[in-house]
């Protein structure tokens, strides 16, 4: 399938993932002619395990993938995929296919979490033209402070104060990096202040 080879063997890559009615960002690696990630539990953790299909978006618009993570509406159009029964995003490079799972468990500062990890088995895909932006140095900054800012979550609910104020303290710096590199998103003060309301709150 054309499309995976814009996957090198081993690098991890950041996507959208489309299950049955939810749109999360991912992380996959390719190894062979699969591409393998976790869930940690959520709407897509569970629609997986009702409904072992989902559809691999291609984007540069790191913006797209910070609203999926923080569960902020995705202004997009959807449109059936070609052998799978689910949607895709319109205008996007993409890869469906059908999941293999293992639910497991594991643990680390934030305690136990439940955990799928995910075979996917591509079957259908196809690549679209689009102009596209450079991704700048400021871009990667600010898809790493939505990450630690999700993990954040987990450990307020949890009253994990040592790991909130480590994850805190990191998504701080994030933002003086990304400030230094010329980022200029609205998002980036989204995430400080979501981060500093979550600290607040675990306090």
């Amino acid at each position: 399938m054309e499309i995976l080879g814009l996957f090198e063997e081993g690098k991890t890559y950041e996507v959208l993932l489309v299950t049955k009615s939810n749109v999360t960002p991912i992380g996959v690696v390719r190894r062979g002619d699969s591409l393998y990630f976790k869930l940690f539990e959520g709407k897509s953790f569970q629609e997986i395990k009702e409904h072992p299909f989902g559809v691999i978006h291609i984007t540069q618009d790191v913006e797209l993938l910070i609203k999926a993570a923080l569960n902020i509406p995705i202004n997009v159009e959807f449109e059936n995929t070609k052998v799978i029964p689910l949607k895709r995003i319109k205008n996007l490079s993409w890869v469906e296919g059908r999941i293999e799972f293992k639910e497991d468990e594991i643990e680390d500062e934030l305690g136990k979490s439940k955990v799928l990890k995910c075979k996917f088995i591509p079957l259908y895909g196809e690549t679209i033209p689009a102009i596209t932006k450079p991704l700048s140095r400021a871009d990667f900054v600010l898809l790493e402070m939505t990450v630690h800012l999700t993990r954040l979550f987990i450990a307020t609910r949890r009253h994990k104060v040592d790991a909130a104020q480590r994850l805190y303290s990191k998504i701080w710096q994030g933002y003086q990096e990304y400030k230094r590199l010329g980022g200029k998103s609205e998002f980036a003060e989204k995430i400080i202040g979501l981060a500093l309301i979550s600290v607040r709150w675990n306090s």
